[in-house]
């Protein structure tokens, strides 16, 4: 879904590798979706000299090892979201991408939609008067034994799944950085968070908050929320509206919902990779923009009296 579909709609993006630690498993997955070559290491596949880039799906805790070992390798790296365990470590991982001078993205998809530039363009059109809050939810039942979202060890726990999304988005309605204000989590288990609330404050005195879970009572909740002196959006799946989403705009001439057209927000998120890689305009979530998402992630750890991951 995050690659290989998408990479049928991309003509200059071409999956042609991939490594998995059995290579029995990465043969069953190349012959499911016809990919030419397997590699039994990772190693292997970062010294294959016929590949440019390479998608990084490991779990959060192995991102900066082995992103940096590709960017290293000369490759460009599109590395799934969050960026990495703590803010510490993305910072490591965007000095590598600067000093090999390779392309490192970290997947936030959804800024790669047509929806997210429309809700950005009815912010700056003024129609909701000035910002005041902004706010993302992300909510999702997650009931399956063991996943490694779970995991401490390897970077688990809520904020790092749904919440960075959350991040993210507020960020991206406010145009700032926030101050984190307090945070509370439940959890499910010693330092994972299975649902965490954090109330924020950006540029302006603009309120901000984000809620996210990944078990909790509130069994589905994708929405982010700016209200303004004038007016309020919503947008309902703001993470993946191609499947379906509703944008919701309300001032005081009246309600409009509106549906943004577009290609999936992996194939236009790759398409962007690949334009970046052969030198075009830089990318919203670049590696920087990851730092700054990461630092967030921590301050949110910090209040809620819990751990950063990766430490």
């Amino acid at each position: 879904m995050a690659l290989v579909r998408p990479a049928r709609n991309v003509p200059e993006a071409e999956v042609v590798a991939v490594a998995a630690r059995s290579a029995e498993r990465a043969r069953k997955f190349a012959d499911k979706h016809g990919i030419p070559v397997v590699h039994d290491s990772y190693e292997r596949l970062l010294a294959d000299p016929d590949l440019d880039a390479v998608y990084n799906p490991l779990p959060n805790g192995l991102h900066c090892e082995w992103t940096i070992r590709a960017l290293e390798a000369g490759k460009h790296v599109l590395c799934e979201k969050p960026l990495a365990s703590n803010a510490a470590e993305a910072e490591r991982m965007a000095e590598a991408a600067e000093k090999t001078g390779r392309v490192l993205v970290e997947a936030f998809h959804y800024r790669y939609h047509p929806l997210a530039a429309r809700m950005r363009e009815v912010i700056d059109s003024g129609v909701l008067g000035a910002v005041r809050h902004v706010e993302a939810s992300l909510c999702i039942p997650l009931l399956k034994p063991g996943d490694i979202r779970f995991d401490y060890g390897l970077g688990g726990g809520a904020t790092m799944d749904t919440g960075c999304y959350t991040v993210s988005m507020v960020r991206f309605l406010a145009g700032s950085e926030p101050e984190v204000l307090g945070a509370e989590a439940r959890l499910a288990s010693p330092n994972v968070d299975r649902w965490m609330r954090a109330r924020l404050r950006f540029d302006g005195n603009v309120t901000g908050r984000i809620t996210c879970a990944l078990l909790s009572s509130t069994l589905l909740k994708i929405q982010a929320r700016v209200i303004g002196e004038r007016g309020e959006m919503s947008a309902f799946n703001f993470v993946a509206p191609q499947i379906y989403h509703r944008l919701k705009v309300k001032t005081e001439t009246g309600t409009r919902i509106e549906r943004v057209r577009g290609d999936s927000s992996y194939t236009g998120q790759l398409r962007a990779f690949v334009e970046r890689v052969r030198g075009g305009a830089p990318i919203p979530t670049d590696a920087r923009d990851g730092v700054r998402n990461m630092r967030v992630i921590d301050a949110i750890y910090e209040k809620a009296g819990l751990p950063l991951r990766g430490t």
